[in-house]
């Protein structure tokens, strides 16, 4: 087996336990990630497969999302318990450890060997910093097929999160189950959505992993309607398509079919601001969905995401409950979502990943209610590093976090430029 083969082995594995943990079977080969419910056994034979041999729960039903205000039972967690995902996340440890070099070297700085750490939160976490300027990848440079690239100024360093065609197999069908969950659940199925996507198309951002997560939905989801309307400049920077994006917004209400609307904080204050100049307030249909992630850093004015909310649900008709926030970054394969500012759902990720808030003073986790810096151990980042330390501020809500914004003095990055 070439040196890479176990962790090819270990993402096939991790596939399955994502399907069989997100109450589906795995799909038909070129159909839609919706397929049939997994039964309790299935999801015992996943984890089985997983390595996991004790301490199984079984998913439960319904989704983490319901109708408009209703309380959101939380079933992902209990899919994947410590149980499942402390051998797994120390099987990744070890891997990583041995075909990771620059990876190796700084757990070796810090005197943490695999043999050290007992449970999950002992692995050491890379600084996402540290992506800038090492191939923290598993993978020869021959085996790299593809690679996210966060944004930036013209001429600064970006990190580099590489990856193959397993690696963007596995972050596909990790991304699509969460997903789901949390941003198209709203009382009811709709087998085409129509997405209006404020970034612009992958041939133009091949490098941003936002853009390759909204193409990802609109193949899996989208109806043929579905478009992005924005561009990419010549510096990279993201433009907005308005007349097009007003266009989409204007043939919903007229057609009386949903839309879903992804973008950046930035892109949708663009179109909020243009729709304002145009003195237009629009009541999209029903059901209509609006996700926004990132940041601004001075490619629109910026707003608290209260306000940018109250402008959603005022120009464009979608409720409070119908805006959805994302927290991902290129260096990781899984993505958190929370609902609006003072909600009760907080940001949360995947059963598949954990996270910690820990206080750049001690090092150590803060109790509930605490300020730290997010912490993420994402057991889809199978061919770079599971464990990332960032650079983002939040306050410690139970198994989720409240996300503040960057800590002082950090430098810019991902959407709060342009897209991560």
């Amino acid at each position: 087996m070439k040196p890479t083969g176990r962790l090819s082995d270990f993402a096939a594995r991790l596939r399955r336990l994502i399907d069989a943990s997100a109450g589906r079977m795995p799909p038909q080969a070129g159909g839609r990630l919706h397929g049939t419910p997994a039964s309790p056994a299935a999801v015992a034979s996943a984890q089985a497969a997983a390595g996991s041999t004790h301490g199984r729960t079984s998913p439960q039903a319904g989704s983490p999302l319901h109708a408009e205000g209703q309380a959101r039972p939380e079933p992902w967690r209990a899919c994947l318990p410590d149980t499942v995902f402390n051998p797994l996340a120390l099987e990744l440890f070890r891997l990583q450890f041995e075909h990771n070099e620059p990876y190796r070297r700084i757990c070796e700085a810090r005197s943490v060997w695999p043999e050290d750490a007992a449970d999950w939160s002992h692995i050491p976490a890379a600084p996402a910093v540290a992506f800038k300027e090492l191939e923290l990848s598993c993978l020869a440079p021959e085996e790299r097929t593809a690679v996210f690239y966060s944004s930036g100024t013209t001429g600064e360093q970006r990190s580099r999160h590489f990856h193959n065609y397993q690696s963007l197999a596995l972050y596909q069908a990790s991304l699509m189950p969460w997903f789901e969950a949390n941003v198209l659940d709203c009382g009811g199925r709709i087998d085409d959505w129509h997405l209006a996507i404020l970034a612009p198309a992958p041939e133009q951002a091949p490098h941003s992993s936002l853009v390759q997560m909204f193409e990802t939905a609109r193949r899996r989801l989208g109806s043929p309607a579905s478009a992005f309307l924005g561009q990419a400049a010549p510096d990279g920077a993201w433009r907005l398509d308005l007349e097009a994006a007003t266009a989409a917004l204007q043939s919903s209400v007229r057609s009386a079919r949903p839309l879903l609307l992804l973008g950046t904080a930035f892109m949708f204050v663009r179109l909020l601001d243009h729709l304002a100049k145009q003195g237009l307030e629009l009541e999209l249909p029903p059901r209509s969905r609006a996700m926004e992630t990132g940041g601004y850093k001075g490619r629109s004015r910026a707003l608290p995401a209260g306000q940018l909310h109250a402008l959603i649900t005022r120009r464009l008709g979608i409720p409070p409950a119908g805006i959805i926030r994302e927290y991902g970054m290129s260096e990781l394969s899984s993505q958190a979502y929370a609902g609006p500012p003072g909600s009760a759902r907080p940001f949360r990720f995947p059963g598949w990943a954990r996270v910690q808030i820990i206080s750049p003073e001690t090092g150590h986790e803060v109790s509930e209610g605490q300020m730290g810096l997010i912490r993420v151990f994402d057991l889809a980042n199978v061919f770079s590093v599971l464990a990332i330390q960032t650079e983002d501020l939040a306050v410690r809500r139970a198994d989720g976090f409240e996300l503040l914004g960057r800590a002082a003095l950090a430098e810019p990055r991902g959407c709060s430029l342009m897209a991560r």
